[in-house]
């Protein structure tokens, strides 16, 4: 029988992804300075206010405030009608150092021993839904967010567009878990008043379906663009206007939208959030190498949907397990456990090994705060970072290292495909 799955995407101007991008931004400020930094950042922002706080264990100092209206303002909050701009925001910060108590696990004299920042469990999931390996769902809310965004710094057409949104996909999948057709979409976007409610409603409707969409699908894959049906459901700012938003019509907080983040409900989510978080914490790091094993484990054929458990224990190097579930799709002749420990046997799984394999000690964090942590593109650029007490500098950095299919060959080897 076929049944719907959902999944929803919110844009860089969502209250909750200001404040994940604004503790990332402040984290790889840090790492540029000082590599080998330790810092936990949280960020609310509200109606003409921004909050962080949090601890950090560094050699460099950072300028929250510059940091923090120059990521407000990029976003595209530069206007006070939106009652939270980059240039008159109020900005309190409340960073004091990491404890010691922490600390002491985590550093070790010898650092491959380095312990797990905190305990829990970090899950990685790979399916063959994509050609990034992603639930098709989810790359789809992301896509329209992100041609959205591209159509408002554009100012050509769908002008009255404002920085927060909200995406959400419903796919039909056939028995075998392959997606037959595109069943509901909804878009929920900001945008100016520029009419009276009922036209305005109609042309933001209308430019959604005839404009937006066919810039998302001509995107696609040809496989994929056939999904898209003329009997598709469109919910486009179903409660009405949507003028008020952003920070002033919702406080936004880091660590909110760990689905969104990361795999729009498939597979599982160990409950940490990724952002304002420096690798020594497995929230982070375990949760990029849990994908890294997944999507490597599809890619090679090992099964068409992969599932993959870290746990940890805070303080300890080697996971306390690592657990693998295929979901009655793998294409080898052993079980699921097995799998696990030839994992085990091919992946290096303390912290330290991991920070390495990933190159995660560089400040390569800001880019993955919006638009989600997975199914992106691995790239290598240059980023320059400036501060008033310790100069400039520019760093050669490779984004997304956990997307990376450079373990297809070992894991082929390994069982023998």
């Amino acid at each position: 029988m076929h049944y719907l799955f959902t999944s929803e995407s919110v844009s860089e101007g969502h209250p909750d992804k200001v404040s994940d991008q604004i503790s990332d931004a402040l984290l790889d400020q840090f790492l540029a300075f000082d590599a080998d930094s330790k810092v936990a950042i949280e960020t609310l922002v509200t109606t003409g206010q921004v909050v962080v706080a949090g601890e950090v264990k560094s050699k460099t100092y950072v300028d929250v405030q510059e940091v923090a209206r120059k990521v407000i303002n990029d976003i595209g909050y530069t206007k006070a009608a939106y009652r939270f701009d980059g240039d008159s925001c109020g900005v309190l910060t409340a960073i004091h150092e990491q404890s010691a108590d922490i600390n002491r696990g985590v550093d070790k004299q010898d650092k491959d021993d380095q312990g797990a920042g905190d305990q829990g469990m970090m899950f990685g999931y790979a399916c063959k839904d994509t050609d990034n390996y992603m639930p098709l769902t989810l790359e789809l809310s992301h896509l329209i967010l992100l041609e959205l965004a591209d159509i408002r710094r554009e100012e050509k057409t769908m002008t009255y567009l404002r920085p927060d949104a909200k995406s959400q996909v419903t796919v039909e999948y056939n028995e075998a878990n392959e997606p037959v057709k595109i069943h509901t979409i909804v878009v929920s976007t900001q945008h100016d008043e520029f009419d009276a409610d009922e036209p305005m409603l109609a042309k933001i409707k209308e430019d959604v379906i005839n404009i937006l969409i066919p810039r998302v699908v001509a995107k696609l894959p040809e496989r994929v663009q056939k999904l898209f049906g003329n009997d598709i459901i469109y919910h486009v700012n179903p409660t009405g206007k949507f003028v008020i938003g952003g920070p002033h019509g919702d406080t936004g907080l880091t660590g909110r939208k760990i689905i969104v983040d990361t795999y729009g409900g498939r597979g599982a989510h160990g409950g940490g959030a990724f952002s304002g978080k420096d690798p020594s914490k497995v929230d982070r790091s375990a949760a990029y190498a849990s994908r890294h094993i997944a999507k490597n484990l599809v890619a090679a054929g090992v099964a068409d949907e992969v599932l993959v458990q870290l746990a940890y224990a805070i303080g300890v190097a080697q996971p306390v397990g690592v657990f693998v579930n295929t979901y009655g799709r793998s294409n080898v002749n052993i079980g699921d456990a097995e799998i696990a420990e030839k994992v085990k046997a091919i992946f290096d799984l303390r912290p330290s090994a991991i920070e390495k394999r990933l190159a995660l000690r560089n400040p390569i964090y800001l880019e993955t705060a919006a638009y989600g942590h997975m199914g992106r593109t691995p790239s290598t650029v240059t980023k320059t970072f400036e501060s008033p007490y310790f100069g400039k500098v520019e760093k050669e950095v490779e984004l997304f290292t956990w997307e990376k299919l450079d373990f297809v060959n070992p894991i082929k080897e390994a069982f023998g495909i």
